[in-house]
């Protein structure tokens, strides 16, 4: 049987067996083209000087467009290649990239990929809650190679993490359409990470209460 273009349902055996990836190589895909997008836009004029052929695209926004564009393409083919499969939020983040990237270089218009964060942050906080409404968590597919939690657990954070998504997409509204251009690309690539860490964080006494790993050890010694 041929395995499948997207991951694996959360549930099923096979997933961490064929789709297992080293946790700091996925750290660096999905951060890779957002660190190429931060410096193309930084150095955007030393590159086209570089390589005048970037000059094409416009101005250092439009650079780092089409530079970040590139980047999260290669991202999704290495991931693609290394499991398999195909992570379905990046992907679904990948989708959005390239439809905005390609409307800001077509039209020269910045505000476009801009608005991306809002439309993938309203996108994901609406999935996760819209899950929840028909009975599923689907944050499992994001975290159940971190954490095995009940399904309270994954319910409750599933909730959490679908209400944090809208709050970035909120933030992001308020950061582009109120800030310069390069204070918006500076926030999103170094401020929207160690928000997203503090809120993950926070998390963790939800996630320890709800740890099945937790409670397998603990029945464990109840029974010795």
């Amino acid at each position: 049987m041929n395995p499948p273009i997207l991951e694996r349902d959360p549930s099923d055996p096979q997933k961490e067996k064929k789709e297992g990836i080293n946790p700091v190589l996925k750290l660096v895909l999905e951060l890779g083209p957002l660190l190429v997008f931060f410096f193309a836009n930084a150095r955007g004029e030393w590159l086209t000087q570089k390589f005048p052929v970037l000059a094409e695209f416009g101005g250092p926004i439009f650079v780092a467009t089409g530079l970040f564009m590139a980047a999260t393409a290669v991202a999704l083919i290495a991931s693609w290649l290394l499991t398999r499969t195909l992570p379905i939020m990046p992907m679904v983040s990948g989708v959005v990239v390239f439809i905005f990237g390609a409307l800001t270089l077509y039209l020269q218009d910045d505000i476009f990929i801009k608005m991306k964060p809002t439309i993938v942050n309203t996108l994901f906080g609406g999935v996760l809650l819209g899950g929840l409404f028909f009975g599923k968590s689907l944050l499992g597919y994001v975290f159940d190679s971190a954490f095995r939690l009940d399904a309270e657990g994954w319910k409750k954070l599933t909730f959490r993490w679908g209400l944090f998504f809208l709050f970035l997409a909120l933030v992001n509204e308020v950061v582009w359409r109120n800030f310069s251009t390069d204070a918006w690309v500076t926030f999103k690539v170094w401020g929207i990470m160690p928000i997203t860490l503090l809120f993950t964080f926070s998390q963790m006494p939800l996630i320890l209460r709800h740890s099945l790993d937790d409670k397998a050890s603990g029945e464990e010694k109840a029974g010795k």
